[in-house]
């Protein structure tokens, strides 16, 4: 078992030192899914984040907490409501999504959108004390005052972007339900690693670990680079 354990990493440090084609192919696809839909979660998600820190309006506060709430949406339950909905009698289901990159980019955009959403409203919630009255003297209002102080949060928004994709490339269950694991089509670093271990082909699954594990690394060191940078410790970790 140890001489099996052994031998599994070298093969899988072998393969990525000769840029296995099989590797590319699907860390490339992950890369290609999660910041596809971290960036189209983030376009939405930010402007909805910065509103909700700066405007009052009744409801308020239940939306709030149901976008803090939905952070902790289990990843199948999502996937199974995607696939649904893209399924053949659902009501996507013309548009022939499932099974598909582009599914898997849906249910990704729509795990990370809360996170995205709640972490903006929180980093620039913590800002406008100190903006507030510089903003009303000015009279920056509506979408205005949200295009600057998203700017202004630029830092903190990093993390927060950092963070989504964090979250996106890890993601496992709702890409499975909805990409179907298809060998040179959906297949993704963690659904690989899924399918290669239950296989017993440990070399492929161990350098997908591998890949998967310095991405994670990138991301925190990231995270905290971009902290040290605009100078906040408490800026927002992965």
């Amino acid at each position: 078992m140890e001489n099996t354990f052994t031998q599994a990493f070298v093969e899988a440090f072998r393969m990525l030192a000769h840029l296995d084609a099989d590797v590319l192919e699907i860390v490339g696809l992950s890369l290609e899914v999660s910041l596809t839909a971290v960036a189209l979660a983030a376009i939405v998600g930010m402007p909805a984040g910065a509103a909700l820190a700066l405007h009052r309006f009744p409801g308020r506060q239940p939306v709030v907490v149901l976008v803090s709430a939905l952070m902790g949406l289990p990843p199948v339950l999502l996937g199974l409501v995607v696939y649904l909905m893209l399924s053949r009698s659902g009501p996507l289901g013309v548009l022939g999504l499932l099974y598909t990159p582009t599914a898997m980019i849906i249910a990704q955009g729509m795990l990370v959108l809360p996170i995205i959403i709640a972490l903006s409203q929180r980093a620039i919630a913590g800002m406008w004390d100190e903006y507030a009255e510089l903003m009303r003297s000015l009279n920056v209002r509506g979408w205005r005052l949200i295009g600057t102080m998203l700017y202004e949060a630029r830092f903190a928004l990093m993390t927060v972007w950092l963070a989504a994709f964090g979250r996106a490339i890890a993601e496992v269950g709702a890409v499975m339900i909805v990409g179907g694991n298809i060998n040179h089509a959906t297949r993704v670093m963690t659904t690989a690693i899924a399918l290669e271990t239950s296989r017993g082909n440990l070399t492929l699954a161990v350098a997908l670990g591998v890949v998967l594990l310095l991405l994670a690394l990138m991301v925190n060191v990231g995270v905290y680079l971009v902290a040290r940078l605009s100078g906040d410790d408490k800026a927002v970790t992965a």
